[in-house]
């Protein structure tokens, strides 16, 4: 299997990304648990405008961060692991069942309480993370392995998107959200018209994200419909989808994952004995993460290969799967982003993110020693 030059650039920037990410996360929470606590924390509530520091970089930048997303996913359906419908099958399913399983843990400890709303934080897959670990096993992972993980979280992260969008929309107002939609028409008609100019899209794009905004629909959507807006053309070199997704990979990956882990990690390590140790929303979010990732993941894809809905890749297994599976618990980015979302009171946001945190360290570390296990037994039997 030949890897794109774009795929490989990709490759190697999530690996380094998501060592960025683990110590961006440790240096934030060291620093709320000491002395400069306070200052950190007003820091990031210091206004700019009528928007703090810290909502800039939920509504602003991660806006960018999911057009990257966007342009990831319009990349594999055009020309990439989603291309073909039998091959696409498998991380789609994958993916389908590492949404599925995951959320149906967390309902089942969180129906009819407080803590419902949280159903999407254990669905999502950190792909930085995901990556930076499977690429810790060096050339010992097939590149199918690799695509594999890349499209499934990719997938995940539209999964992810879609719930956003649909579940996490409180109140709508109808004429922006109409103004918005026409913006989205009216790139979609320069598309058709073969409009192959960058800045005109990006123009229009903060348009469209300015009335999402005031829409009641999350304004970082807009990135995910601004990249599908965008010609793909053939994904040549020349074209404008693959320069501007070349030209995001390292400001998302090196400045805005690490800003937003800053932002959003600054967590207080309050034991208190008197307080459960393990709430139901710990419970669905730690059990959807470790547990129901890598069971979704693997059962999905073996029924789909199975019903021959889906094809097995070479260098697939399905050991290596569920191995990949484990990986896909470590939700970090957007498990957060999620619980930002779903609920208001800062101490269960601030236990969410922990549990979080301590969910995909688990995943992480259980990925990491199963494949490498699994590896060594693969060498030494050759």
């Amino acid at each position: 299997m030949k890897a794109t030059k774009l795929f490989t650039s990709f490759f190697e920037s999530e690996k380094a990304s998501g060592i960025i990410l683990l110590l961006c996360t440790f240096l934030s929470i060291v620093i709320t648990n000491s002395a400069f606590e306070e200052t950190y924390s007003h820091f990031w509530h210091l206004k700019i405008g009528s928007f703090s520091i810290e909502h800039i970089i939920n509504d602003g930048l991660m806006t960018i961060f999911f057009l990257m997303i966007g342009l990831e996913l319009e990349r594999e359906v055009y020309i990439g692991e989603l291309s073909n419908i039998r091959s696409a099958m498998l991380p789609i399913m994958g993916a389908l069942g590492g949404m599925a399983v995951p959320a149906l843990i967390y309902f089942f400890y969180n129906q009819n309480t407080p803590f419902q709303d949280g159903i999407g934080i254990p669905m999502a897959t950190d792909i930085a993370f995901a990556i930076g670990i499977l690429s810790l096993l060096g050339n010992k992972v097939p590149l199918s392995l690799k695509i594999f993980l890349t499209a499934l979280a990719v997938i995940d992260d539209l999964g992810a998107i879609l719930v956003i969008a649909f579940f996490y929309t409180k109140e709508l107002n109808l004429t922006y959200l109409a103004i918005a939609m026409g913006i989205f028409g009216i790139m979609l008609v320069m598309n058709r018209l073969k409009v192959y100019k960058l800045i005109p899209y990006l123009i229009l794009g903060v348009i469209m994200w300015y009335c999402l905004l005031h829409s009641g629909v999350h304004a970082t959507i807009t990135g995910v419909l601004v990249a599908f807006a965008i010609p793909f053309q053939q994904g040549e070199e020349h074209s404008i989808s693959y320069q501007l997704e070349h030209w995001l990979h390292k400001p998302v990956s090196f400045i805005i994952l690490p800003i937003f882990a800053l932002a959003n990690t600054a967590i207080v390590l309050n034991f208190d004995a008197s307080q459960e140790l393990l709430p139901t929303y710990a419970l669905g979010i730690i059990l959807g993460l470790v547990v129901g990732k890598p069971l979704g993941i693997t059962l999905f894809s073996f029924l789909s290969v199975k019903f021959k809905w889906a094809t097995m890749t070479d260098g697939l297994t399905w050991k290596s799967i569920f191995g990949v599976g484990l990986l896909g618990g470590i939700g970090f980015t957007m498990s957060i982003f999620v619980t930002l979302l779903a609920f208001t009171d800062t101490v269960i946001i601030n236990n969410a993110k922990l549990y979080i945190i301590v969910a995909s360290l688990i995943s992480g570390i259980l990925g990491l020693v199963f494949l490498k296990y699994y590896f060594n037994s693969v060498k030494t039997q050759a």
